[in-house]
């Protein structure tokens, strides 16, 4: 494995350990989502300062907000990391406030919120708003059944973009059209186009790419989930990198995570297991200078580790919802 690989791998089994250690109860699919958000920004897992952000968070937001949801150790985590949480808290509420003028509430929103805070100017947070939601609308007339809560998130990330609307619109369903008869799974191939759209040249370059990826990855016994883990194949398949490298930097990182408490027989799936892997690659080649450089400023590195990021928290987000109903419903 390479050393900055191996690095990045070490850093974020013990981010995921600590934050498990200290938030005992929360969903098992979020704590490798937050220690990624920490590892991608090359930090430790700071406890207290997660906790110090814990308390932010219920002195600013009600007990029933979507902030204190289901994603709530995520938001937890990426305040944390951030050098001012109290302001990126306050610039996120206020997004949120104006993107529940155009969408109902969800464990996504907040996401999004975080994801605009993040990037935009405050000037621009309204008109972002807006846009995301006419995107969303767009996706909705496209796809009325596939289309859900979790595509606000995705919205959010395509409103970001140098595209218009349109060209949105075109490119992603010119990468859907092209990919629906190898993955099959509509919604997963739908949150796969969108992750493309956000990528330079052609749809026909992109899904090509992403197919000869998870052909080649599955030759050699590393089958890649085509369910809510689909999205992450793309940010990989994006990056300017030549694929044979990034297939053995994935099955690297999958067998080193494979040796890894929480990841064997017991823990998290196979599938999980291989995203995360895919997740820490993208953080490695996305960290690196000369990689950034040859980015477009359709997709940036940062824009490229959020797409990255929030592909795979809303694949958390969607697994513990599920799991969480599972459990309700057989009590």
């Amino acid at each position: 494995m390479r050393p900055t690989v191996s690095e990045l791998c070490e850093t974020y089994i013990e981010n995921r350990d600590k934050i498990k250690s200290a938030f005992l109860w929360d969903s098992a699919y979020l704590y490798p989502i937050c220690a990624a958000i920490f590892t991608n920004q090359r930090q430790s897992a700071d406890i207290n300062r997660m906790k110090a952000c814990q308390e932010m968070l219920k002195a600013e937001t009600g007990i029933f907000s979507n902030f204190r949801g289901t994603a709530k150790l995520a938001m937890i985590s990426m305040l944390a990391v951030d050098s001012d949480p109290g302001s990126k808290l306050q610039k996120s509420l206020q997004v949120y406030d104006f993107l529940k003028d155009h969408f109902f509430a969800s464990s996504y929103l907040p996401v999004a919120s975080m994801i605009i805070a993040d990037i935009a100017e405050a000037e621009q947070f309204e008109e972002i708003a807006a846009r995301t939601r006419h995107i969303y609308n767009l996706m909705k007339q496209e796809h009325p059944f596939l289309t859900s809560s979790e595509d606000s998130v995705f919205a959010a990330l395509l409103a970001l973009s140098t595209l218009t609307d349109e060209q949105v619109v075109r490119e992603t369903e010119m990468c859907y059209e092209l990919l629906k008869a190898e993955f099959l799974s509509g919604n997963a191939v739908q949150s796969l186009s969108h992750v493309l759209a956000l990528g330079t040249g052609s749809a026909e370059q992109k899904c090509r790419r992403t197919m000869e990826l998870y052909r080649g990855l599955k030759e050699k016994g590393y089958r890649y989930g085509v369910s809510y883990e689909l999205a992450t194949l793309g940010v990989l398949a994006l990056l300017p990198a030549d694929l044979h490298s990034v297939m053995t930097d994935i099955m690297e990182v999958d067998d080193f995570l494979s040796a890894q408490k929480g990841y064997g027989i017991l823990g998290l799936g196979r599938k999980q297991r291989l995203m995360h892997a895919g997740m820490l690659v993208s953080s490695d080649y996305i960290g690196q200078t000369d990689t950034l450089a040859m980015h477009s400023a359709a997709i940036g590195g940062t824009i490229s580790l959020i797409v990255a990021q929030e592909a795979a928290m809303c694949a958390a987000i969607a697994a513990s919802a599920a799991a969480a109903s599972a459990s309700s419903s057989s009590d």
